[in-house]
């Protein structure tokens, strides 16, 4: 049972995020896309807390986001993007699929962890 799933194509992204996580005392699942992301969700209610990319391939991060919402009626799990994109029209897009927030890559694990952990209620 996990409380965070981090969600990269990048396998050094998805690793370096979740193995920081882990040493902070969290636990964490990784999935590889959107779908996969999906998949995981799905299959583990416990997870309070998405740490996703925005651009990858099968499915985007905002995409996921938008069926977590619409399809799994998921109103309730936190969705935070871990991304290198920037425009504007793509954060509105992830207000819209109730993100509650947006990272600019590199990743900076002790700028957000206590975020984190709020978010997941630890």
């Amino acid at each position: 049972m996990a409380q965070i799933l981090v969600v990269d194509d990048s396998s050094t992204v998805r690793n370096e995020v979740g193995d920081f996580l882990k040493k902070n005392g969290l636990t964490v699942t990784l999935a590889i896309d959107g779908a996969d992301g999906l998949v995981k969700l799905k299959a583990d209610p416990s997870i309070k807390l998405i740490v996703s990319d925005v651009n990858m391939p099968n499915m985007d991060g905002l995409t996921m986001a938008e069926k977590i919402r619409s399809d799994q009626k998921n109103t309730t799990v936190n969705i935070v993007m871990l991304t290198t994109e920037s425009s504007p029209v793509m954060k509105e897009r992830g207000e819209a699929a109730g993100i509650k927030g947006w990272i600019v890559k590199p990743f900076k694990g002790d700028a957000v962890l206590a975020s984190f952990k709020k978010l997941v209620g630890v």
